[in-house]
């Protein structure tokens, strides 16, 4: 159902002082009725009681029939009370009853309203119509009306042209008769975080948020959901959470209770404040308030991590007012680790009514989120934005009928893949109230396939972890796109790749030689995830064995194209970091080296190695590595990581074709 843009007017504010019925009866029981929900209020909560007010006012109508004045009343306070049919009933009986009351069409708005709660379509924009027809209509109702009128007209075609929706409910590891919501996904979709209401005796409202956890067993079914460690949930509200790519970062919501407080060891600053928390090994740490400028006195809430952990969105109410309407908000992780200050996403996303339940994809490109201010089905619909390469969004587009209905829709989730989508819903044949469901997202609502790679950072000789930050680099355009580190204790490490780009991957480590990777996936092609273990050396002077060493590293990303010697642009991302890396480690000397396949003449091909290893050790100098540091020579074929004969039994063309990329190669290793 649509808010009101300032709330509903006040049907009371229409109603004149002098009333259309003589039955004093009635107009007393009318007064004695239009107050009862104020008087009659909830001890406890202060909810007015609107069932009182109803069962009054329908004394003073059988009174007299036609007093219209408490008719409309009674539309309102059904209203109020959700019972939408009935409230219909009454507006149009009061409009029977007196077709002018409504002067700015206040009335006709209501009755669109409701219509287009109830999926009345055709009766929603026929009560439009007549708003809009109205010379002296509310201008502050205008908006809100021709926003419904569209949602109506847009309605009407989606369920005429359905999309395929086929939800299955997690199951009970994951849902129970309580109500579990706002699913978080690790990008190798192995792991499971999700809200849950909790019924507690010993809290103001009895009712209280925490944090369950499910893990995929190795037949793929997901394991019974445990409460996350008693530091993250407490007997505050927990909600809302987004986990980093690799599952060891985690962003919340918490609020505090009645009184400001926020429970112990935490500090806030509005009604409700995002936290971060970092997991180091199998331990969470903290959690602490989300250092920066993102959260204010206004209320923060429903976060999604970007998958490099650099990029904030999430949802700002404002204070006292959240309900009503909420933005969407992004915030970039500083060098200093603080978050930046927040900007509230463009105006053609964010509208004047709610926008809620926000969630970046792993490709980093694709925005989804729920909305109330957009044409939809009626309730909050769930929409779709991609954002170009010049970082502008695109029009948000509905998601569709079934996944849109007259109800609210929101938590919606995308698996990394692209393909599966995870949300919440109350719908029948659940274990209860809203329970977590799964899906297949429609081709058109998908976001770019982003699959992973993962492994163990290990120093090499003593096979001890390490904590190797990753940088992940676009081979096209040299931006760095992701940043990451292995976790402190276990060296394990997990970094998404979105499938249309060749990427640079550069590892390093304080006191060891940096190591690089090459993912090229920028033809779409791939289907598999990667596992990749990562060896660091030390150099000469700080190794135990001088042997392990003076390996042999492969410039991963230095390209040159078929018999040149002139560097592929591409390359440089790559030498500017092995360049950075040499000026910081002074002692090192190296040597270059070019190698070739087999095939062409020996000595061309000495003469093609030598002049690319001379290439790179130029562009070295010219970066500012002092050329005493270095030497270079070329190997030609005489040093093949694969002989012929081992090419030659590799079954199909492209295996042969890849053994020959592996012996062209322009390698360094360390020299005394």
């Amino acid at each position: 159902m649509f808010i009101l843009l300032g709330g509903f007017l006040s049907t009371c504010a229409q109603i004149p002082m002098g009333y259309s019925t003589k039955s004093k009866k009635a107009i007393k029981l009318f007064e004695k009725g239009r107050n009862a929900p104020a008087d009659f209020a909830n001890d406890v909560t202060g909810k007015p009681n609107y069932k009182e007010g109803i069962r009054i006012l329908k004394q003073a109508v059988s009174k007299d029939p036609r007093f219209w004045e408490a008719q409309l009343l009674l539309g309102e306070f059904y209203e109020y009370s959700m019972n939408y049919p009935e409230a219909i009933h009454q507006y149009e009986l009061a409009l029977k009853l007196n077709p002018f009351h409504s002067s700015s069409g206040a009335t006709f708005c209501y009755l669109a309203n409701l219509n287009l709660a109830l999926g009345n379509y055709s009766e929603t924009i026929k009560y439009c119509n007549i708003f809009l027809k109205n010379p002296k209509a509310s201008n502050r109702l205008s908006p809100q009306v021709y926003l419904m009128k569209r949602s109506a007209e847009f309605a009407a075609h989606a369920i005429a042209n359905p999309v395929d929706f086929e939800p299955i409910n997690l199951g009970p590891e994951i849902n129970t008769s309580r109500p579990e919501y706002y699913p978080a996904l690790t990008v190798d979709g192995q792991t499971l975080l999700f809200t849950r209401l909790l019924e507690i005796k010993n809290v103001d409202f009895k009712e209280q948020e925490d944090f369950f956890v499910s893990n995929k067993n190795k037949f793929g079914n997901w394991s019974t959901s445990i409460p996350m460690p008693r530091n993250i949930n407490t007997s505050n509200n927990e909600g809302a959470p987004t986990l980093s790519a690799d599952g060891r970062s985690l962003v919340f919501v918490a609020c505090s209770d009645q009184t400001g407080y926020y429970g112990s060891n935490r500090e806030g600053r509005g009604s409700c404040d995002l936290f971060f928390a970092k997991k180091i090994g199998d331990q969470w740490l903290g959690p602490i308030n989300l250092p920066g400028y993102v959260n204010s006195g206004n209320w923060e809430s429903q976060p999604s991590l970007s998958a490099d952990g650099k990029t904030l969105y999430f949802v700002r109410g404002r204070k006292g007012d959240r309900s009503n309407n909420s933005d969407i908000y992004v915030s970039e992780l500083q060098k200093n680790g603080m978050w930046g200050p927040a900007r509230a996403l463009p105006d053609y996303i964010n509208t004047p009514n709610t926008e809620e339940s926000v969630h970046i994809h792993p490709d980093g490109r694709t925005l989804y989120f729920a909305s109330k201010g957009h044409p939809g089905m009626g309730g909050s619909d769930l929409y779709v934005t991609r954002k170009d390469i010049n970082g502008k969004w695109s029009i948000p587009e509905n998601l569709g009928y079934p996944i849109n209905t007259k109800y609210d829709e929101n938590s919606l989730m995308v698996s990394a893949e692209g393909d599966i989508a995870y949300f919440a819903s109350d719908r029948k044949g659940g274990f209860g109230d809203l329970d977590i469901y799964s899906f297949v997202l429609p081709k058109k609502a998908r976001a770019i396939r982003t699959l992973y790679f993962d492994g163990f950072v290990y120093d090499k000789q003593s096979k001890e972890p390490l904590a190797g930050k990753f940088e992940l680099f676009d081979v096209s355009s040299g931006e760095r796109i992701i940043e990451s580190e292995a976790d402190k204790k276990t060296g394990t490490f997990m970094v998404p790749l979105p499938l249309d780009r060749n990427y640079v991957i550069s590892v390093s480590h304080e006191g060891y030689h940096p190591y690089s990777l090459n993912f090229d996936l920028s033809n779409n092609k791939a289907t598999d995830s990667y596992h990749v273990d990562i060896p660091m050396s030390k150099p000469i002077l700080t190794s135990k064995t001088q042997e392990d060493s003076i390996d042999e590293h492969i410039f991963e990303n230095v390209f040159f194209d078929l018999n040149k010697f002139t560097l592929r642009k591409e390359s440089r991302i790559e030498l500017n970091l092995f360049a950075e890396y040499l000026k910081k480690n002074i002692s090192i000397k190296i040597e270059l080296g070019g190698h070739t396949d087999s095939r062409g003449n020996e000595t061309a091909n000495i003469e093609l190695s030598q002049n690319r290893a001379a290439t790179v050790y130029r562009y070295l100098i010219e970066k500012g590595v002092s050329s005493d540091r270095m030497t270079y020579k070329g190997y030609g074929s005489s040093n093949p990581i694969f002989s012929e004969q081992q090419i030659n039994n590799l079954k199909t063309p492209l295996e042969k074709k890849e053994a020959h990329q592996k012996n062209r190669r322009t390698v360094w290793r360390e020299t005394l």
